[in-house]
């Protein structure tokens, strides 16, 4: 049943009254099962504190790492491509902390199977057949997808995106578009909407909960696109839509489906572009 966003996520019930009558009892408020989930604010802010502890640590770590190898901090700041393989191999390190970090917490409230607490639950399709649901899911991220990327390109930059360093190498591009495919959907919607999601729209509302997720997840790749202003912008759009997604369906399935196919259909286009990446953008 799809939610009313102009209702907060806990309803009161009506009121009754005790065996004499007289006194009545305290509304007791509903919650959507979607929302009930075993950790709080408290969590997240733990949680932020170990992404931000992990991200410096494991950088630190693998800069140490090249160094053995030869590749100096000198040499690497001068050479895109050793920093895109540091960047790619820091960012799947640090994916790998997260989960499982997020596995052991989870674990401990919990005594549910760990992806169906975190959010990953059974997308109820009705009478429709589930692979015609799942297909037009799909095709609505390639669909949304194009449209950024159309608006992204009409409001233009001048400014030399990070995030452009990072497809200065053909190798570099394509373990970067994997990682844009296979693992940043799972992950960062395990975290956004399956961990982060549940714990805002349940103490202020699912309309507050879709927006603050999505601003949050625009927010975490404004680094990348640093100087792009427009195209930030446009990716809080697109953090507000998977959130949307996730709140009507109540799974973090179906906003995977839109992030998998969104990202793909980013990843084709570049690959497109770029002439099967035998032109890629020009180093700084």
């Amino acid at each position: 049943m799809t939610p009313s966003f102009d209702e907060d996520a806990s309803a009161p019930a009506p009121e009754a009254s005790d065996s004499t009558g007289t006194l009545p009892l305290p509304p007791a408020p509903t919650l959507r099962d979607d929302l009930c989930v075993p950790w709080d604010w408290r969590d997240l802010v733990v949680f932020g504190a170990f992404a931000l502890a992990a991200t410096i640590l494991l950088t630190l770590l693998l800069q140490g790492a090249f160094a053995l190898f030869g590749v100096t901090p000198t040499h690497m700041r001068q050479s895109p491509r050793e920093q895109s393989y540091l960047t790619l191999a820091a960012q799947t390190l640090v994916f790998g902390a997260l989960l499982a970090y997020l596995r052991w917490r989870v674990g401990v409230r919990a005594s549910a199977p760990f992806w169906k607490t975190i959010g990953w639950r059974r997308l109820e399709t009705g009478e429709r057949p589930r692979a015609l649901v799942y297909l037009g899911i799909l095709g609505a991220g390639f669909l949304f997808s194009a449209v950024i990327e159309i608006a992204s390109g009409l409001i233009g930059t001048k400014a030399k995106l990070p995030i452009e360093k990072l497809f200065q190498d053909r190798a570099a591009a394509i373990l970067l578009m994997l990682m844009a495919v296979l693992i940043a959907p799972v992950m960062e919607e395990t975290i956004f909407r399956g961990f982060i999601y549940p714990v805002i729209a349940r103490r202020f509302g699912l309309t507050v909960g879709v927006i603050s997720t999505g601003i949050l997840f625009g927010l975490l790749h404004a680094p990348q696109l640093w100087g792009g202003w427009g195209q930030i912008a446009l990716l809080v759009v697109v953090g507000i839509v998977f959130t949307y997604a996730r709140a009507v369906t109540g799974t973090v399935v179906a906003s995977y489906l839109l992030h998998l196919s969104y990202n793909s259909f980013v990843s084709l286009a570049f690959f497109v572009a770029s002439h099967g990446l035998r032109r890629l953008p020009p180093g700084t």
